[in-house]
């Protein structure tokens, strides 16, 4: 069973982000939420909890010291002439839903018309990253990894795809299993001509 949604147009981050805590602060909230779920914080298994969990986050919410601009800086001319397609596809990511902050994970496919060069393929995986690792919506992911192609390479045209399984609706909730969230987005040349959504359609299946 799927769900396939348009990603929106545009995303207008925070403007006045609040102050980072110190790690001393991340791990009380830890020991309060362990508290507040009905568990002793302090008994031997919980002990150490409120500190791998924050080094965790560090490493689950790396995105948020991470730059699409600096991941896309550098391009490549000497391309032989080639100015078709270029597809990276199946790039698996992992994520968490900004509304329970539970995982939701999948895979991404990435496609572009160069224009004055081509990006290396990896940096397409590392740019799902930078996205990734942060609190997410998957239509909100989909529209910043395009916006990020077309702000910093300039290409003719770029499409971007999520298929992803949300633990948020087979964990709680209404809990059904075995259903994935499509989204994806065209520019360019790919949200003008039909055909060339097609075979990507094509390209990705």
């Amino acid at each position: 069973m799927d769900a396939r949604v348009n990603a929106p147009k545009s995303i207008t981050p925070a403007n006045d982000p609040a102050p980072r805590p110190t790690r001393e602060e991340a791990e009380a909230a830890v020991r309060t939420l362990i508290a507040w779920a009905g568990d002793d914080p302090r008994r031997e298994g919980l002990l150490d909890t409120p500190a791998r969990v924050t080094k965790a986050y560090g490493e689950l919410f790396a995105g948020y010291d991470l730059s699409a601009k600096d991941v896309l800086s550098k391009t490549f001319k000497e391309v032989g002439g080639y100015d078709d397609l270029v597809l990276v596809k199946g790039i698996p990511f992992y994520a968490h839903c900004e509304h329970h902050m539970v995982p939701f994970f999948g895979k991404a496919h990435i496609a572009y018309l160069p224009h004055d060069g081509v990006v290396g393929l990896s940096k397409l995986a590392r740019l799902v990253e930078v996205y990734a690792r942060r609190l997410q919506t998957q239509e909100t992911m989909t529209a910043q990894i395009i916006d990020a192609i077309n702000e910093n390479l300039g290409p003719r045209g770029a499409a971007v795809m999520l298929e992803a399984e949300h633990m948020c609706m087979t964990m709680r909730g209404v809990r059904a299993h075995d259903v994935k969230t499509v989204t994806h987005r065209f520019t360019g040349v790919f949200a003008e001509d039909r055909v060339e959504q097609d075979r990507f359609f094509a390209m990705v299946r």
